[in-house]
């Protein structure tokens, strides 16, 4: 900075002899002359900022001020970096659990469709047994009546016979029944 500023205050220095010279009317070297006057404060304001070391101390400043604004932006990029892996952190992180999300609605699905074959089967069971347990009633109770009608038929069947027996039966022959029924009872007890 200090190198660029030095050229640059020689150039204005150089125009701003020159042009008064061209400009003035009469001896410029004189004290009257404003042009003169003007050329020599301007170079003293000069000496007196060179002396004072106000160009290095403005290209100091200067420099301080990119080293911020380098030290700024540094920072800021860094900041950015970070940022961004964040951001792919983050869009990593969404696509796994979009992943996982995708995955536990399938097994949902697939668990939900298990059940609903499984309540299919269990129901298929149930009226199976049912069924069967319904068939087992109707035969039991089938069975209950044939049974029924058959004692009847045998209760029917024993009176009438015994009404005809009665009816044809004379009273010896009932006692010679009767004897023959001791005997057989008498033989077969001992």
């Amino acid at each position: 900075m200090r190198n660029i500023l030095a050229p640059v205050l020689s150039l204005v220095l150089i125009a701003g002899v020159a042009s008064p010279a061209l400009a003035a009317s009469g001896p410029f070297f004189s004290l009257k002359n404003t042009d003169f006057v003007v050329t020599i404060a301007f170079l003293v304001f000069v000496a007196v900022l060179f002396y004072f070391k106000v160009p290095s101390m403005i290209g100091g400043a200067l420099d301080k001020r990119a080293e911020g604004i380098q030290s700024d932006l540094d920072e800021a990029r860094k900041l950015r970096e970070e940022a961004q892996s964040l951001l792919a952190s983050f869009e990593r992180k969404q696509k796994e659990m979009q992943g996982q999300a995708d995955a536990i609605v399938a097994a949902a699905k697939d668990e939900a469709q298990r059940a609903a074959e499984q309540a299919k089967v269990d129901l298929q069971a149930s009226i199976a047994r049912r069924l069967a347990a319904a068939q087992d009633q109707i035969a039991s109770a089938e069975a209950a009546a044939v049974k029924d009608v058959r004692d009847r038929a045998i209760a029917i069947a024993v009176a009438a016979a015994g009404d005809v027996i009665a009816s044809s039966m004379t009273a010896t022959e009932a006692n010679k029944l009767i004897d023959a029924g001791i005997a057989d009872a008498g033989a077969k007890l001992h």
